[in-house]
């Protein structure tokens, strides 16, 4: 277990280890933000690849180091491929993040999609406030797949996704992360109002 005096630590042993590995990272996020997303993945230290589709989804996965699902502009094949890897990453312990974009009653078709994703248990849980509000079973108003809410206002709804996931992060001007591996919950300062103003902030997290 971690508490709030050796999460710097951890921190600073994980970052060295991420340098020193320069892990294969597949993506399978979200066409506005893929060029954004696999720049930061570069700059953190990592070999980011843009797999997506169905007929390559299951040899690649099994080849990463992590995968990342991102649903903000799901095609058909494209969501055949995140079952694919979600599975397979499970089956062969690589972890995986999912980050819900646009999950609500509005967009049933990809919501139902996550719902599905869930059963291969992502080590990370990433997403804004109201689509985590949403995916915990709280009723919330959304905007497309923006958030309406404040991360402040309802991170302590999200324990209920731990059943779920390892871990829950949260994003907006103040970050939230929730882990089964902590005592205590991380709040992380130093957002901005302004970065719904560009996109694929919250997906490059």
């Amino acid at each position: 277990m971690y508490n709030s005096c050796n999460i710097i630590e951890h921190v600073i042993d994980t970052w060295e280890k991420l340098q020193a590995q320069a892990p294969l990272v597949q993506c399978i996020t979200n066409s506005v933000a893929a060029n954004y997303a696999a720049n930061v993945l570069l700059a953190a230290g990592a070999s980011p690849a843009m797999i997506d589709n169905p007929f390559e989804a299951e040899s690649f996965t099994q080849i990463s180091g992590a995968l990342s699902i991102n649903t903000g502009t799901p095609t058909t094949e494209q969501m055949q491929a995140m079952m694919i890897s979600a599975q397979t990453a499970h089956k062969h312990h690589i972890p995986w993040v999912l980050d819900p974009v646009g999950y609500g009653p509005i967009l049933k078709w990809r919501s139902d999609a996550v719902d599905a994703l869930l059963q291969y248990n992502p080590s990370v849980i990433r997403g804004n406030a109201s689509e985590i509000s949403a995916l915990a079973g709280r009723l919330t108003q959304s905007k497309g797949v923006d958030s309406t809410l404040k991360s402040d206002e309802m991170f302590h709804h999200a324990q209920h996704l731990l059943t779920k996931t390892s871990c829950v992060a949260i994003s907006g001007e103040t970050d939230y992360i929730l882990s089964n591996a902590m005592t205590c919950i991380v709040k992380i300062q130093g957002g901005s109002h302004l970065q719904p103003r560009i996109t694929a902030t919250g997906c490059a997290l």
